[in-house]
């Protein structure tokens, strides 16, 4: 198609007077007149002369806004007609805008030239444009301080644009821009040239590191110059440094040191501008999650402490409000975006990357004096840093300090100072989400004070109640049964405030909350059932308006958590009632809030009638595949007006059009008139973020729980969830990689109900194409957070699948390369340094690797032994690695337990048992060594890992069965802790159960009865039950002897509500085939009379309930 290039002069002058015109009525300040131009625009774009009309326009208007405006619009024309004008036509086009570009005085029209050589530079590289590419070398090479300014400007916008054909000219561009950063007298050069390094930063190589390098200092000199003259312009500038520390921070290593100092001067800076200060302290934390390691080694972390703290701990300026200090405000979300929000976050990364101990040692001298201050902001800066650490260091300060903390924490919960309440509020709620469960066994000191904060909930300020809520509900939730004392003070209160109080957020805050204590009460909170209920379907029921939105999609959530917490019997028959409340809802009410929220309801729904949602499936699953679909609440961040942008989107498009605009647009093709290529970035509400996790999930669950009638629409959801494990943010790409597991063990579900051949093949199909991505992403994953749920996910569908998954031959090794890769620390997400020797990293690195070590005891049960052997070799080694003394008790725990748990799963294995005696002599030294350590989770593990051995070797450890029973002999003697003697006596049984003629049942028997029931590891009953089995087969005498401890037992096992019924019915199995039949209950008639009558009658009715 002829673009109108070749159209007579007298056209195209014609044309050019008229939309001249046009466009000068648009810059008019009247509506009518507007509007009037922009029909007529409408028409004029329609004309084939409209491409040199604009060209005209653009060189010879009077008017810069004119001039502007056709440099805009025809810009939009060349992404939209590229591929239809001739490549004559072009060169002419190439010729005219660089024309008007050279010979324009007004900087805004030379921004839109430039906007408009860079779309052209999209399409034409560089090498294509030799006149451009002169153009640029002249210009910024001027001895004119404008003409550099105006090529600088230009060369941004052309890079920013299409980067990667620059790349042959970046050695020539570094070394113009290592010159252009020393020109201290002109900022905007600065700022045009360090925008222009930010874009070639991730397309740069090995060949340019030496060069980029060198730039660094003059880099953060040409920052302060730029700060000085513009802060705005030097925000968007230090962007730059974020972009060399993700693409390639081996650049910035040798100046890590200074870059911190200038990040510190910035952010601590109170004559700069909040943004600036925020971008600076980002960069710090950003550079901690990196390279917390080189931060360690260069000794930045006390200069950063001490220069932050200040920050922290800083009074709001006399007449600003920081909502974190009002008990009066309404506690809604506002922007936290501040540089104390900036600090916190620093030391929040901090304790989140780096050694506990070593973060300590500096950190909390800063803490203690801040605490003790008479100041109330220091105070407050103290508890948000005890806050902030919890999560990250929660290992070390639940086994260091956790007494101590908590009593500050109790302490400043009645400071005089509302600042100091509401952080002591924010504070207790961050330890009872990450230090559990240590700080529930703090109950009776804490709950009395939470209740004291609800005791006066009427005639408090919302934002006091707010904060309180937080904590309360982060302690209740994790309570479990021992929330049952205050049970009913907890719900009188809430369902009396439910009904008396006129706040629709208080009432938004007491259902939440009262989700909470359902999650830890359960079936406990049945009395209180139909109230709550009532309340809720009040709720839902009322017509929907913007103030009871909030409390409408509470009132769902907390519908979910009842759903899967308060039993089957008692929620079925709502069940179908609520699934219609949730489509009436999507229905009705455009909100992705609401929506996500009846994605969770249908989730739980799933746990307890999932019949009931097999009618609905069709619109339950299309609302939520929508969602994953949508670009709804994306916006584009553009640099100008788009007034004119809608004015591109009539013509009469043909294939090429849709085929285009489906190549640049299709990330953003629901919003019309947005230019993507105009846009310096986008954002995306948190809203629609949730509601992309939350329908992941509820597709992978919904999957799961219904089984074959989701099949229709499995396909559909594996496609659109497998597209969003490479969505931006990671809660996306978590959830996305969740679902897929969900569809694998669905799938698995399916055919082991239905063993088709076509059942079978797509299983296989599925597997083939999840766990290559699994794979993948563990190493390429940024994020620890996705690739511990990635392992975790991982380890879930070989569990279900087993052989299935290893039926591709190469998978085993696959899986074990990757496990291997995260316990050497080889992955994207971890910090390696090859140099660093030192045994201490941060908790969550250490957790990483504990989510890759459970895979292996996996493996070990997946496959046959002498599969998995060769495997091993490489693997155990590292995991061993995790015992020495040097190593954090959790790092020896982890280490022990996983061993034991590949023993224990070599037990059932095929080929196990040789594979055990074969470790024998490399992990019983190991085990015995921890025996004698001072922290019981490791002499606990290492009891485990001993009795493992024992019971997968068999007789081929024989020779260990001496040294094992004397250290368990040596143990029992002295052993305080209740889980270390539950697992000591379930070692004893599994050596019994290992070989039992290695064992003096007359000595070890009587001893292993006295030291039972099980106080504590209730999972060890079903161990010790088949243990009491198997020896009446065996050796029935000395059973029959003993079977009035053997019934005492069994009656108090039977009667513990917190002995789980599997295993329950375990015991009466284990109890009937050890008795003699003859007798009631199968007791030995003896033992069975001087049993207690009551006690005999309660385990009579116990038993009958059972069998």
């Amino acid at each position: 198609m002829n673009t109108g290039m070749k159209l007579s002069l007298n056209q195209v002058v014609t044309m050019s007077e008229e939309l001249e015109q046009i466009l000068l009525r648009m810059t008019e300040p009247d509506n009518a007149l507007i509007h009037q131009a922009t029909i007529q625009l409408k028409q004029v774009f329609k004309d084939p002369a409209i491409i040199p009309a604009l060209c005209a326009v653009m060189s010879g208007s009077q008017s810069p806004q004119v001039r502007e405006a056709a440099a805009v619009m025809l810009r939009l024309r060349v992404k939209k007609q590229w591929r239809k004008i001739s490549h004559a036509d072009r060169d002419c086009l190439k010729v005219v805008v660089l024309q008007a570009f050279m010979q324009e005085t007004e900087h805004q029209v030379q921004h839109s030239l430039s906007q408009l050589c860079a779309m052209m530079v999209k399409y034409e590289t560089p090498d294509n444009w030799p006149a451009l590419l002169q153009l640029l070398n002249q210009s910024t090479k001027s001895i004119n301080p404008h003409d550099r300014q105006v090529g600088l400007l230009l060369l941004n916008k052309v890079i920013e644009s299409n980067p990667e054909p620059f790349q042959p000219h970046y050695c020539q561009l570094l070394q113009l821009f290592s010159t252009v950063l020393q020109d201290h007298n002109n900022p905007t050069a600065l700022y045009y040239c360090i925008l222009s390094l930010t874009a070639m930063t991730a397309y740069t190589g090995t060949q340019h590191m030496n060069q980029m390098r060198s730039i660094i200092p003059n880099l953060i000199v040409a920052l302060k110059h730029l700060i000085k003259a513009n802060q705005t312009q030097a925000t968007e500038a230090m962007e730059v440094f974020n972009e060399l520390m993700e693409s390639e921070v081996a650049i910035v290593l040798p100046h890590i040191a200074d870059m911190v100092h200038a990040f510190l001067e910035v952010g601590t800076d109170t004559s700069l501008t909040d943004s600036l200060r925020v971008k600076a302290l980002s960069c710090i934390a950003f550079l901690i999650k990196l390279k917390s390691k080189v931060v360690l080694k260069q000794k930045l972390l006390l200069p950063i402490l001490q220069g932050i703290f200040p920050v922290l701990t800083a009074a709001p300026v006399p007449g600003e409000y920081n909502q974190d200090d009002d008990e009066d405000d309404d506690g809604d979300e506002t922007d936290n975006d501040n540089p104390q929000h900036c600090a916190a976050q620093i030391i929040d990364t901090m304790a989140l990357h780096m050694p506990p101990e070593k973060l300590f040692n500096q950190l909390m001298p800063l803490t203690q004096a801040c605490l003790a201050s008479d100041n109330p902001y220091e105070r407050k800066g103290g508890l948000m840093c005890l806050a902030v650490l919890a999560e990250g260091c929660a290992d070390h300060i639940c086994t260091k300090m956790l007494s101590s903390v908590l009593q500050t924490v109790c302490q400043s919960l009645s400071d005089g100072n509302q600042v100091v309440r509401s952080a002591a509020l924010f504070a207790l709620g961050q330890f009872s989400e990450h230090l559990q469960p240590e700080v529930s066994k703090h109950c009776e000191q804490l709950m009395p004070l939470l209740l004291g904060y609800l005791s006066s909930l009427n005639q408090a300020k919302v934002g006091h109640v707010t904060k309180a809520f937080y904590a309360l509900e982060n302690f209740m939730e994790n309570l479990g049964a021992d929330i049952e004392p205050y049970l009913p003070t907890l719900m009188d209160t809430m369902l009396s405030a439910l009904n008396s109080t006129d706040s629709l957020k208080i009432k938004a805050l007491i259902v939440s909350a009262i989700g909470a204590i359902a999650n830890a009460a359960k079936e406990l909170l049945v009395p209180y059932f139909p109230q709550v209920i009532e309340s809720l379907k009040g709720f839902l029921n009322t017509t929907t308006t913007e103030e009871m939105r909030s409390l409408q999609i509470q009132s769902l959530d907390t519908l979910s958590v009842l759903a899967r917490t308060i039993g089957k019997e008692v929620f079925s028959p709502l069940a179908a009632e609520c699934v219609l409340l949730g489509l009436k809802l999507t229905d009705s009410i455009d909100d992705p809030d609401l929506r996500r929220c009846t994605y969770s309801l249908y989730s739980s729904l799933s746990t307890v009638s999932p019949d009931c949602l097999t009618p609905h499936l069709t619109p339950i699953t299309t609302v939520m595949l929508l969602a994953l679909k949508s670009n709804e609440g994306i916006t584009a961040h553009l640099e100008e007006d788009k007034t004119f942008a809608l004015l591109d989107n009539n013509d009469d498009d043909d294939d090429d059009d849709k085929e285009e605009a489906k190549d640049s647009d299709e990330f953003l093709d629901d919003e019309p008139g947005m230019d993507f290529h105009d846009a310096t970035g986008f954002s995306v509400e948190n809203a629609f973020i949730d509601e992309k996790e939350d329908a992941c999930d509820a597709l992978g669950e919904l999957a799961y729980n219904t089984g074959a009638v989701f099949q229709p629409f499995l396909e559909s959801s594996f496609q659109q969830v497998f597209k969003m494990r490479d969505y931006p943010h990671e809660d996306v790409r978590r959830a996305a990689f969740g679902a897929m597991g969900q569809f694998c063990r669905g799938q698995h579900r399916i055919w082991n109900e239905n063993p088709t051949d076509l059942n079978h093949q797509t299983l296989l199909k599925m597997l083939d194409v999840v766990f290559p991505s699994f794979l993948e992403m563990v190493r390429t994953e940024p994020e620890r957070q996705v690739v511990m749920a990635i392992l975790e996910t991982m380890n879930s569908v070989i569990k279900t699948c087993k052989e299935e998954v290893f039926k591709n031959p190469t998978r085993l090794k696959e899986i074990s390369n990757v496990i291997r890769d995260v316990l050497k620390k080889k992955t994207e997400c971890q910090d390696s340094d090859e140099a660093d020797d030192d045994d201490q990293q941060a908790e969550y690195d250490a957790m990483l690797q504990e989510f890759a070590g459970e895979g292996i005891p996996i493996l070990a049960a997946s496959v046959p032994a002498n599969n998995f052997a060769p495997l091993l070799n490489d693997l155990l080694p590292l995991i061993m690695s995790k015992t020495k003394s040097s190593c954090t008790e959790a790092e020896k725990s982890f280490s022990l337990g996983t061993i034991g748990e590949i023993l224990e799963a070599l037990i059932s294995t095929s080929g196990g048992q040789e594979l055990a005696a074969q470790l024998s002599h490399r992990v019983l030294p190991v085990f015995v060594t921890g025996v004698k350590d001072s922290d019981a989770e490791v002499r606990n593990n290492s009891v485990f890992g001993l009795g493992c051995l024992a019971q997968a070797g068999g007789p081929l450890v024989a020779s260990d069965y001496p040294i094992m029973l004397s250290v368990f002999s040596n143990l029992l003697a002295k052993e305080a802790d209740l889980r270390v003697i539950d697992n000591l006596c379930a070692a004893l049984c599994r050596m019994i159960l290992g070989h039992v003629e290695a064992v003096p049942l007359e000595q070890v028997v009587p001893a292993l009865l006295a030291r039972l029931p099980l106080k504590e590891d209730m999972e060890e009953n079903k161990t010790v039950f088949s243990c009491l089995a198997m020896l009446y087969s065996h050796n029935p005498l000395l059973i029959v002897k003993l079977m009035k401890p053997i019934v005492d037992l069994s009656c108090h096992i039977l009667g513990d509500k917190k002995v789980d019924k599997e295993y329950s019915g375990h015991i009466v199995e284990a109890i009937c085939s050890a008795a003699p039949p003859r007798l009631p209950g199968g007791c030995d008639l003896t033992s069975w009379r001087t049993t207690g009558q009551a006690q005999r009658r309660h385990c009579d009715l116990m038993m009958a309930s059972y069998i």
